[in-house]
């Protein structure tokens, strides 16, 4: 198995922004998700639209596309991207109790969406555990992971 070069250090090992000034502009999406795990009553609650702090729901979508909106800002060597899609999707999921966050980001760009589907992603997940935690404490994130991504060099690619 041969070693991958780290795309983000240079020659000397310092940390750096890659260079995308050469790569075509293409249409590109990338899908992450992941699950707030939660007991039963705190998933109906949630569900139902009546947490204590209002529309978590709404809040976690809202949270999530501005996320991926300000990837940049968070992620230090992340490229700045327009993006020209977010969308954030939770679903109730019963084994276990959670609540599942999908983030499908696309761009038009000359680098990929991994990162902001990432981010949106989490700052979602930790918007419903900041408009539950009254409710419960221990509730937990699991499994934020990329799903697929597609356009770019290495073309498109789905993860189990």
């Amino acid at each position: 198995m041969s070693e991958k070069k780290l795309t983000h250090l240079d020659e000397k090992g310092a940390a750096h922004m890659v260079n995308v000034g050469d790569k075509a502009t293409t249409h590109r999406r990338a899908v992450a998700e992941g699950s707030l795990i939660m007991s039963d009553e705190t998933r109906r609650i949630l569900f139902s639209g009546k947490a204590p702090k209002g529309d978590a729901l709404a809040a976690a979508r809202i949270a999530g596309i501005q996320a991926a909106k300000r990837t940049a800002d968070l992620i230090h060597l992340c490229h700045p991207i327009q993006t020209s899609h977010v969308a954030i999707d939770i679903s109730e999921q019963n084994d276990p109790s959670s609540a599942l966050v999908r983030a499908t980001v696309e761009v038009m760009e000359r680098t990929g969406a991994e990162m902001e589907a990432l981010t949106a992603t989490t700052v979602a997940l930790l918007t419903l555990y900041d408009m539950l935690k009254s409710i419960q404490k221990d509730m937990r994130l699991e499994g934020v992971r990329l799903r697929e991504k597609s356009g770019g060099r290495s073309g498109d690619v789905k993860f189990p």
